[in-house]
């Protein structure tokens, strides 16, 4: 008996094929709260920043005086195109929100559900109610410092790691004057008197932009780096030899005891290796300064403490410690302007694209930020260091 057939003649002819059809491009409005965490004085978008969103079709609502600290004025914000409002709770109430630092649990409770937020998670400083807080709000949230570019780099670290590391050697050479409690010497490469000795410990983009500024006022650089390709790179990069080593104790000894700057740059997984003991510092000359830029992430010198804005140095062991976390929050104006060129390509791609959903689906470098969609946990080390179930993106979005 013959088999039937199992399709028709009609169906195996070519069928045509249904695409896609991308949204028409969106408008976005996006909420732009003052800056309320401990010294935190930059904001997320310049008014440059603002004009081209508004130019662009969208509407930007800032809290009068969030860009005061870094020297940007309502009428600035205005003269953008941008709406000022001071009433919080209309700004909290936009669609998008643009924070510099992540958002407190009293803020979450202003935001309307469904919200979407992009500002820095800071992993470290965080407590297993805030995701829960965010849950709960069914709220999709970007952490910017884990959006990636095309290259695979991750754009906002490095621009913040940029500023901090020139921002060391700026600070370095501020402290050795005896105005404030240094030692007299002055960097710059003075006819006849030796240059100041600097050490960098770690040889990323913080080390990297220490050392091309410290040797740009005619000091005297070593740098020290476990990664022997790091260490080849900033060779590269400075397009200079310099002073290299792996970080030998005997080696790191003999550069601390001779030198009159140490910067710290060094990062680790969970925690920054100590890399300097008390000994080691006891050694290092009188008035000696010791840069921790690593101090965010525990610091890598011993005898490291965090300090603050205000309150800058510690004297200990006759050298001068400096220790302040948001080393770039000391030049906000700079620092926001660095931010605001990440975020505001990204938010007029978002635009065009129709929304963040789509945006999302084709950028694998934004989808990398994401932590949180429509409530639902996506990011898998946050997941792990607080002990909350995750799923893949990937599943949630096609």
């Amino acid at each position: 008996m013959d088999q039937p057939f199992p399709f028709s003649k009609q169906q195996l002819l070519p069928q045509e094929e249904t695409l896609e059809v991308l949204k028409q491009k969106g408008e976005l409005f996006i909420g732009l709260p003052k800056e309320n965490q401990y010294q935190e004085k930059r904001i997320c978008l310049t008014p440059d920043a603002v004009n081209a969103l508004t130019s662009n079709g969208h509407r930007v609502l800032i809290e009068s005086g969030a860009g005061e600290a870094a020297n940007y004025t309502d009428i600035d914000y205005t003269n953008a195109g941008g709406e000022i409002t001071n009433d919080i709770k209309k700004v909290f109430s936009c669609p998008l929100i643009l924070k510099v630092e992540p958002p407190t649990l009293a803020e979450i409770e202003l935001i309307n559900p469904q919200t979407i937020i992009i500002s820095a998670l800071q992993i470290k400083t965080q407590e297993k109610k805030y995701f829960e807080a965010l849950a709960k709000k069914r709220i999709t949230a970007i952490a910017f410092e884990y959006i990636r570019d095309e290259d695979g780099k991750y754009p906002a670290v490095r621009s913040l790691s940029e500023i901090a590391g020139i921002s060391s050697i700026l600070i370095a050479s501020e402290l050795m004057a005896t105005s404030n409690g240094g030692n007299g010497l002055m960097f710059g490469n003075i006819s006849g008197v030796p240059p100041v000795e600097v050490v960098i410990i770690g040889a990323g983009t913080v080390g990297q932009f220490a050392a091309r500024s410290a040797l740009g006022l005619g000091a005297n650089i070593k740098i020290f780096d476990n990664s022997i390709t790091k260490l080849r790179n900033i060779q590269t990069n400075l397009n200079q030899t310099v002073y290299t080593s792996t970080i030998q104790p005997k080696n790191l000894l003999k550069a601390l005891k001779r030198c009159d700057v140490a910067i710290g740059a060094v990062r680790g997984k969970d925690r920054s290796p100590v890399v300097v003991t008390n000994t080691m510092v006891e050694h290092m000359k009188k008035g000696a300064v010791i840069i921790d830029v690593s101090i965010d992430m525990g610091g890598c010198f011993e005898s490291s403490e965090i300090t603050t804005h205000k309150k800058p140095v510690l004297e200990k062991y006759g050298v001068l410690h400096y220790g302040v976390p948001n080393i770039p929050s000391r030049y906000p104006r700079t620092s926001s302007i660095s931010i605001s060129n990440i975020f505001t390509p990204y938010l007029l791609k978002i635009g065009e694209d129709g929304g963040l959903e789509n945006s999302l689906r084709f950028d694998r470098g934004l989808r990398n930020g994401l932590y949180m969609y429509h409530g639902i946990l996506t990011n898998k080390s946050v997941g792990d260091w607080f002990g909350l179930s995750y799923n893949d993106i990937n599943f949630l979005i096609f």
